[in-house]
């Protein structure tokens, strides 16, 4: 937990990620800061230029109100978005 918020489910290609949080604040909030922070993750890296172009300028936001929403979101951003990658399953609570 991260701000207060809680990361439930989390799938990261080549080319986009899918997140579901569970946070008291606009789901665009979180988009941006998770932007800024890989960001400077890669920029420290140092692995392409530093002022290079990565994000598109928004991405697909939204809140979730329902239980069986967030359940359904989960379920699609870690099994319906292709073929696995890498698997890390945290057995926290």
């Amino acid at each position: 937990m991260h701000r207060g918020w809680s990361l439930l489910a989390a799938h990261v290609r080549t080319n986009h990620v899918h997140t579901v949080v569970e946070a008291e604040v606009p789901p665009e909030r979180i988009m941006g800061d998770f932007k800024a922070y890989a960001s400077r993750r890669l920029n420290a890296m140092r692995l392409d230029e530093p002022n290079r172009k990565r994000w598109g300028r928004h991405g697909s936001t939204r809140w979730l109100w329902k239980p069986q929403h967030v359940s359904a979101a989960m379920q699609y951003v870690v099994a319906e978005q292709g073929e696995a990658m890498s698997v890390f399953e945290s057995h926290e609570l």
